[in-house]
Order: C-alpha cells, then sequence, then structure tokens
C-alpha cells in the first residue's frame, strides 16, 4: 500500500497522484486504482534503465494488463529527437495500440520527455504514465506535462503539453544511480529553494551529508518538498504563460552551454553553471548580497557540480541564448533572484549584463 502522495491539479481540478515509495510493488494498485486494468502497455526505457529494471517491472504489470510491450533506445541525450519518436510510433502501430491504450516512461528526463512527446501526438494523444528513475526526473521534468524532443541540437524544441495519468516515483532507483548523474539533479532541487522557499535551501545545505549518502527519509523528505514547489508553479501556471517561467531559473545561459558543448555536460551540470550566471546578476543588480552569491556557489560545489566552463567563448554563449525558445518580442525572459526564495521574471538584462556574467563563469 503506498501512502505518501501528492495530488496535482490542472485547471482547477485533480488530474493525477505522485506516489513516493521504496519500491515498485505497489505500482500495479495504483494503476488499478485509476482504472487501468486491462490495457495494452508500452513501456519505454533506455539502454541503462531498462537492463535494470525493465524485465521486473513487465512482470509486475502482466497480471492487471492486456499485453505488456517495451522499447529500449541508446541511453543519452543524443537519442532524444525525431528518429527515436518514430520508432516508437512504429512499435506502436505494429502492436495495435488504440486511445485507450497506456505508454510508460521508465527512466530519466530523456525519456520521459520522449515518451511524453510520443503519447501526446500518437492518435492526438494517449495516456501516459512517468515512472522516474533519476533525481532530475523525480524534482522537475517528470511533473507538469511538458514533453518534448530536440531538433538540430536545440533543446526540446519540438514539444507539446500534455499530463501524465500518474507519476509514480520509486526512491529507491536513487541507489543505482551513478553518482554524477545524482548530482547533477540537485542542481534542479536547489534551483526550487531559491527561487520559491528559503528555508527548504537552507534545509539543503544542513543535510547534505545525508543527502550525498543515500539516507531514505531525507532523500524523501528533500523529493517530496521539492515536488510540492513544482506542483505548486504548474498549477497556477500549467501551460507557462506567466510564473511557470520562473522554474527557468539558470537555464537561459544553461541551455546555451549545454548545447556548445555538444551535450557533453549533462542538462543538470549545465543548469547549476547558468544558476550561477543568473545569481551573479542579482547580486549585481543589488538584489542579493556578495555574501549570498558565494553560499550559492559554495553549495553548489559542495554537491560537485561544476561551477565554470571552459573551451567556449562569451559571445558565443550569449549569441545562442538568442535562440532560446523563451525568448519574447526578441527579448530574453531572464529569471533572477529578488531574494533568497523569490524569483523574478525581467525581460530587461542587457546584453552587457549577460556578457559579464558569462565572462564570471568562464575558466
Amino acid at each position: 500500500m503506498y501512502q505518501d502522495n501528492i495530488i496535482v491539479n490542472y485547471e482547477g481540478k485533480p488530474a493525477y497522484s505522485i506516489i513516493f515509495d521504496k519500491d515498485y510493488s505497489a505500482l500495479s494498485e495504483a494503476l488499478s486504482d485509476i482504472g487501468l486494468q486491462n490495457k495494452r502497455f508500452m513501456i519505454i526505457s533506455d539502454s541503462n534503465v531498462g537492463s535494470i529494471y525493465l524485465y521486473d517491472l513487465i512482470q509486475l504489470i502482466k497480471p492487471i494488463a492486456r499485453s505488456v510491450k517495451s522499447i529500449t533506445f541508446e541511453a543519452g541525450e543524443n537519442s532524444k529527437n525525431l528518429d527515436t519518436v518514430k520508432m516508437v510510433y512504429k512499435s506502436l502501430i505494429d502492436n495495435k495500440f488504440d486511445r485507450k491504450d497506456i505508454i510508460i516512461a521508465l527512466g530519466g528526463g530523456v525519456t520521459g520527455d520522449l515518451a511524453g512527446f510520443a503519447a501526446a501526438t500518437y492518435l492526438r494523444g494517449i495516456g501516459f504514465i512517468q515512472l522516474p528513475t533519476t533525481l532530475l526526473a523525480m524534482a522537475d521534468s517528470s511533473i507538469g506535462g511538458k514533453t518534448g524532443v530536440d531538433f538540430m541540437a536545440y533543446k526540446n524544441m519540438i514539444g507539446a503539453f500534455h499530463q501524465p495519468k500518474l507519476v509514480y516515483m520509486n526512491l529507491s532507483t536513487l541507489n543505482t544511480l551513478p553518482k554524477r548523474q545524482f548530482n547533477a539533479g540537485m542542481s534542479e532541487i536547489i534551483k526550487h529553494g531559491l527561487i520559491k522557499d528559503a528555508d527548504f535551501y537552507t534545509w539543503l545545505s544542513k543535510n547534505l551529508n545525508d543527502i550525498k549518502a543515500l539516507d531514505y527519509e531525507i532523500l524523501k523528505q528533500m523529493v517530496i518538498r521539492s515536488t510540492e514547489i513544482k506542483k505548486n508553479v504548474v498549477e497556477n501556471d500549467p501551460k507557462e504563460q506567466g510564473d511557470r517561467a520562473l522554474l527557468n531559473f539558470g537555464h537561459t545561459i544553461g541551455h546555451a552551454i549545454e548545447k556548445l558543448k555538444d551535450f557533453s555536460l549533462l542538462h543538470g551540470e549545465c543548469i547549476a553553471i547558468g544558476t550561477v550566471a543568473a545569481a551573479y546578476i542579482s547580486y549585481k543588480r543589488g538584489f542579493i548580497s556578495k555574501d549570498e552569491l558565494y553560499r550559492i556557489i559554495n553549495l553548489i560545489k559542495a554537491c560537485d557540480l561544476p561551477v565554470s566552463v571552459s573551451s567556449i567563448c562569451a559571445e558565443d554563449i550569449y549569441n545562442t541564448t538568442r535562440l532560446d525558445k523563451k525568448m519574447q518580442s526578441d527579448k530574453i525572459k531572464f529569471i533572477l533572484l529578488k531574494e533568497i526564495g523569490n524569483s523574478i521574471i525581467d525581460t530587461s538584462v542587457s546584453k552587457e549584463e549577460m556578457l559579464e556574467a558569462i565572462e564570471f563563469i568562464l575558466e
């Protein structure tokens, strides 16, 4: 029986649950509770996660399913494209999936975004379930219905809003997550504290040793609070017409670095660097103190995340930000900290301010 769960609302009505558990033993019950018995299920996973969890998951779901099929793609951001989506479409067609059948995303952010986009567009939309297995996906990408794929190395350029029917977080999957991937997820969790909850940000600093030791109860507290922050933002602005853009703190420069480094850095690593740049502009604007800026930098460093980048130039980073999908009327919607725990959307950040911040993060 699952005990820890949160309900996410969409347009004022309950849309789906987020369940936090120590394993997948209650997944079949959770699926049955929302009427998903006797369906065809297509589990989409990558080559890393599939090799660990796919077989057991199929056995768990089989008793309630009409059939269970699976697709495994090569792990990594380079698979998050329309070619992989075409492979998913073909398998869905070959296995006669209809609008009442279900896609299950088993994996991290790449898997969730890709599987969600396939679900959003196949037959104009079928149901899907998120089973996030990375800290980044649990804290951020599995919640809120954003789906999409990259196009010609432009991050999430093709996508759709499509809400899942369920998000089921098996927190024990974090024990099999490579340390670098776990650290990358911490950047999104730090972000949530910085933009919305100063007390949570302080809690992260105080509990960092237990977090890095993968203490189950501490991890559960951390993921649940981070999830609550994301839930509250997306409920108030489900399609990013306003405050949901606050979740892009650190992403404007972070995404540019990710592209220019040809995805050799993980998404969360790039967001960590972008966070430092955004915090620097916030400091130069007088919103946060120099001490607060360096506390942010030191927390990111303590999570074994990068705070600087090399082998790219400031002008290239700036020019790449101009291609960001979050541009509005030829202006960048930059997210700044008004104070720790309080963020704002600002379209007045100048090229000079951005270049100075970029220089600050260059090695």
